[in-house]
């Protein structure tokens, strides 16, 4: 859209310099169809300037006050009487330039009514050309903030669940007196701090990002420690390649979400990361078993920006540019994305 504007206001300034051009080759037009030819009518500069004047008059009174009009029929009367006034006033104002030409009155009369139309259906399409990129730009602009009114209200649709958990974590811990204690309120600390302030810009460097996913999985480790294990591999080669923030953090949480209503311990859960070449992958691989996804919290399964709100602003981010997989198979739920920075 920047560059739709950027061409609008060159236009504009330079607008003035297109009028002017445009009369100078109607001005000195009569020049090249007399005076390139074999002919014995004598060119007045005089007289071609006094025509000027009364095309110019009749076209800026249109593209200036006329174009404009929202209700333009209510005032199609004045244009018309405009229009004849100005084609009388040329002609007796002409009438100084000929002798004998009282007998031809309304036959230039005519001629001049055609002209001065002429002129300004030529204004008329330039007024619409520039009035349409105007209103294509207000669309645009308009597009942009719904747009983004609509990434910032899915991104703010935060999952609490993981808060009450980690604070019952760490309040156990507390009562025992544990070392990680203060380390674990730092952590859950710093997660809120990314969320509220990170998280609300357009975009972070993909080394907040990670930090942010390491000090979530932190977290939950410390709460799931003996029923989790975790395999979290990082590969990038741009620490400050921009990224939106908190596009990977729902598929985290689900994760940890459903693995922590599995019976047993020790279940896997695989998370990578990649970043070649402004190409983003992510793969985060857990088990799953649906029959028993009615054990979970309703208020965590309804709650939160969730994989259905992180898809919706993958939609609105990258409609053209990224792939998300999801896929359920042999106890096994995986997820793979793909973005082209």
């Amino acid at each position: 859209m920047n560059t739709k504007v950027n061409l609008l206001d060159k236009y504009e300034k330079k607008e003035p310099l297109l009028h002017i051009f445009l009369w100078s080759m109607v001005l000195f037009y009569p020049y090249l169809k007399y005076e390139l030819v074999e002919s014995t009518y004598q060119v007045s500069f005089f007289h071609e300037l006094n025509a000027l004047a009364f095309k110019i008059g009749f076209c800026y009174f249109l593209y200036y006050w006329f174009f404009p009009k929202k209700n333009k029929k209510k005032y199609v009367t004045i244009v018309i009487i405009v229009l004849m006034l100005n084609a009388i006033l040329y002609e007796f104002a002409d009438s100084f330039f000929h002798e004998n030409s009282h007998g031809h009155f309304w036959k230039h009369f005519i001629s001049n009514i055609v002209t001065y139309s002429s002129f300004g259906i030529l204004f008329f399409a330039i007024f619409s050309v520039k009035n349409l990129y105007k209103k294509q730009i207000k669309i645009d602009a308009l597009s942009i903030e719904k747009k983004q009114a609509e990434i910032k209200f899915l991104k703010s649709q935060v999952n609490p669940h993981f808060l009450f958990n980690t604070l019952n974590t760490i309040y156990a811990n507390a009562l025992k007196k544990d070392d990680k204690t203060p380390d674990l309120i730092l952590k859950l600390s710093d997660g809120f701090r990314y969320i509220l302030h990170e998280g609300q810009q357009e975009y972070v460097s993909i080394k907040q990002e990670v930090q942010h996913l390491k000090d979530y999985i932190n977290l939950q480790q410390e709460r799931l420690s003996k029923k989790v294990v975790l395999n979290f591999s990082v590969d990038i080669d741009d620490d400050y390649q921009s990224i939106p923030p908190l596009l990977c953090i729902a598929f985290v949480e689900n994760a940890f979400k459903y693995t922590s209503i599995l019976k047993g311990n020790k279940h896997h859960i695989d998370i990578k990361i990649k970043l070649i070449n402004k190409q983003f992958y992510f793969e985060c691989k857990n088990p799953f078993d649906k029959n028993i996804t009615q054990d979970i919290d309703p208020y965590w399964k309804e709650s939160g920006v969730g994989i259905t709100n992180t898809s919706k602003r993958l939609q609105l981010l990258f409609p053209k540019t990224h792939q998300l997989v999801l896929d359920k198979k042999n106890n096994n739920f995986k997820v793979v994305l793909k973005i082209q920075l």
